[in-house]
């Protein structure tokens, strides 16, 4: 062992000037990437920020290498990190939106090819952008989706772990691999908006909460940074933003709309002693450089396929990059942003196109597209001459979308244009998106009215845009009128915006409204579909509509298409107790647990279950997980409070009654809450059943 460790730390002191082809190949035990989501690059200290918001990742920057002028493609979560993992640009591996895409298994990853020379990889994520269904499990073991205490898509809630909760779960694995190559991925995602973060960060940041996050995640890495420092031989850290956020920037207020440098522009180092050689490398780099840089400190061999280059490697001269922002045009019909940076100029095509000279215009202030000058020709030729890619997208879920919507993102469908004009370059929509956002922020401050009536200004303007309609549906939704939510929908699709999507979260509210058969006929046209969402509500309204075994038929055709949909385990075990079938219930609610164990909805159900098979202490034990994991979830307390009563656990049934009167939405509860103030009253009297 410790002739291997000298023979390591010898190639490593080799190492310190990055090696040419010629030269000797380093290697790496380990290899631990970090991204932070939404981290603008003059947000932390090695980038220029002198509020000391990043003193633990200042540290190691000093130690490493820093790029200070490096470039994401995207201004998404998915998409960006999709690039990041597979070393690809958005046009070669089809991903191009939060919603609606899923990464081909055709395509390797990070994890799928250090997996195959032995490394041990795990991912630890913190937000739903980033979910398995997306594709970008294989090779990771585990891929935890650590957010998923929160998975129900009717509750407003931001489904994402704290940074401190992802670290521990990261730094736990970590440490149980030791003596095992190991390729670890933490993502943490607590500088999206909105910025809340924890109170110390909020004090010392009063004036920028959005600082107080980058302050917060940067604490809470600490942890892991000094396990790092620890391991011997060291390993191979990289950390980098996934993008950067706008903050008012060309007056978009947060990001994916535009792909000026606040949102493009990403910080990024990286630290091996003995491997990097400190300093500042003012080339370009980019995401697509990140993969084959793994690559070779790991000593695998150059994969010509790949666009990027090993940043340990001597530099090749000026290198462009790619980029785009589709979301707009895929959510709300907008025309789509595309564009190449190459050194320090940048192109820009939209309807009105736009070329800076970042060198001077940091700040693309200074539009010098009309000048028509040969740089501008020659990026647009380059852009021309790019291939455009699969855009081809797929259906966008409720859940899905639900999720989407609560961290601020738009997930509709727009059918795309045969050309676009100035009037659908985003410059001149960027009020709609004020708009936008204006009624995320109104309904998070609690004010759903005021949110309501933006939204309603939205779609009278925008008519045939899915996005609005979406989201007024959704904030009707969370109000409690399923009926107004339910017209809202049949009015988008007599406006010509309408579809599987819009037709699929009508028919689940009309379950919800009682009214299967009507849920049944809308979504009958799509029964020979794949799209497992459609199918799923399908199957739902099959099964309140007494045609259980339809249902459930429905429901295995899901799971023929996905076999670890556990939505299907789910609902097929809801289904099966409405047919009085308990043990099967069971069996079909405990593998949608296996798969996801964060699953409130699953655990109501399974408690459901062992009543009927006559194992009450099961059953709290299920409905004690369920509201661990979402306090919200009212069923679950009702049902709890009943059951502890008839077993005469009175302390257990007065806490969840009282829960339940305090936070159940009388909306959707008033009759069950008035039961239970009823029962709270004659608690000590007599027992409750």
């Amino acid at each position: 062992m410790a002739l291997a460790a000298a023979f390591l730390a010898a190639s490593c002191r080799n190492a310190e000037t990055p090696a040419g082809p010629a030269g000797p190949r380093p290697t790496v035990r380990d290899v631990v990437l970090v991204t932070i989501d939404t981290l603008r690059a003059d947000a932390v200290g090695f980038g220029g920020n002198a509020r000391g918001t990043t003193p633990n990742l200042d540290r190691f920057a000093a130690e490493g290498r820093v790029f200070p002028f490096a470039h994401a493609h995207n201004v998404l979560t998915l998409p960006s990190h999709t690039n990041i993992l597979t070393g690809l640009y958005p046009y070669q591996h089809g991903v191009r939106d939060n919603s609606g895409f899923r990464l081909d298994k055709r395509f390797d990853t990070a994890a799928t090819r250090l997996s195959t020379r032995g490394f041990a990889a795990a991912a630890f994520v913190a937000a739903f952008p980033l979910d398995g269904r997306y594709g970008l499990t294989r090779g990771f073991d585990p891929y935890d989706e650590l957010y998923r205490h929160v998975d129900e898509p009717r509750e407003f809630e931001i489904p994402q772990s704290r940074a401190d909760e992802v670290v521990r779960s990261a730094l736990a694995w970590y440490r149980s691999k030791e003596g095992t190559p190991r390729f670890l991925w933490v993502h943490l995602y607590d500088p999206h908006a909105p910025y809340d973060p924890p109170d110390d960060f909020r004090k010392r940041f009063p004036d920028d909460p959005y600082l107080g996050e980058v302050a917060y995640t940067d604490s809470a890495l600490a942890p892991l940074l000094e396990a790092l420092r620890a391991t011997n031989p060291p390993p191979l850290l990289i950390v980098t933003g996934d993008h950067g956020e706008a903050r008012g920037d060309h007056k978009e207020l947060t990001h994916g709309l535009f792909a000026y440098e606040a949102t493009l522009h990403i910080p990024l180092f990286l630290w091996c002693p003995g491997l990097v050689a400190p300093g500042r490398d003012e080339r370009s780099a980019r995401h697509v450089d990140i993969l084959p840089t793994v690559l070779w400190a790991v000593g695998a061999p150059d994969d010509a396929g790949l666009p990027g280059r090993p940043l340990l490697a001597p530099a090749a001269g000026p290198q462009e990059s790619y980029f785009e922002s589709l979301g707009p045009t895929f959510n709300r019909g907008w025309a789509p942003l595309r564009g190449v940076l190459r050194d320090r100029d940048k192109y820009i095509d939209l309807p009105i196109q736009e070329l800076y000279d970042l060198k001077i215009d940091p700040g693309e202030q200074n539009n010098l597209a009309a000048s028509d000058s040969a740089m501008f020709r020659k990026l647009r030729k380059d852009l021309l001459e790019t291939p455009a890619g699969p855009t081809e997208r797929g259906s966008v879920g409720s859940e899905e979308a639900a999720q989407l919507r609560s961290l601020g993102y738009l997930s509709g469908s727009a059918a795309p244009k045969a050309r676009y004009g100035p009037q659908d370059d985003p410059k001149n929509l960027i009020a709609v998106d004020a708009q936008l956002h204006q009624t995320v922020a109104l309904y998070e401050t609690g004010h759903p009215d005021e949110a309501i009536a933006v939204a309603r200004q939205i779609v009278a303007a925008n008519p045939r845009m899915k996005a609005g309609y979406e989201h007024l549906g959704f904030l009707l939704q969370e109000k409690g009128d399923l009926r107004g939510a339910i017209g809202l929908f049949e009015k988008a699709s007599a406006a010509g915006a309408g579809g599987e999507n819009m037709d699929r979260r009508r028919a689940l509210l009309l379950c919800e409204s009682g009214r299967p058969k009507e849920a049944i006929s809308l979504l009958w046209p799509y029964r020979d579909g794949s799209d497992t969402e459609t199918l799923n509500a399908l199957g739902i309204a099959l099964a309140d509509a007494g045609r259980g075994e339809e249902g459930l038929a429905t429901f295995h055709r899901v799971l023929v298409i996905s076999a670890r949909d556990t939505l299907a385990y789910q609902n097929t075990g809801i289904a099966l107790l409405k047919m009085d079938r308990a043990a099967e219930a069971r069996e079909n609610l405990e593998k949608a647990l296996a798969i996801h164990e964060r699953n409130p909805r699953a655990w109501n159900a399974l408690g459901v279950a062992w009543m009927r098979l006559g194992e009450p202490g099961k059953a709290l034990e299920a409905w004690g997980k369920c509201l661990s994991y979402n306090p919200k979830q009212y069923d679950a307390l009702y049902n709890t409070a009943r059951v502890a009563a008839g077993l005469g656990d009175r302390a257990r049934a007065r806490e969840a009654m009282e829960r339940f009167v305090e936070t159940a939405p009388p909306a959707q509860y008033e009759k069950d809450i008035a039961q239970v103030r009823a029962a709270l009253a004659a608690l000590d009297g007599k027992v409750v059943r």
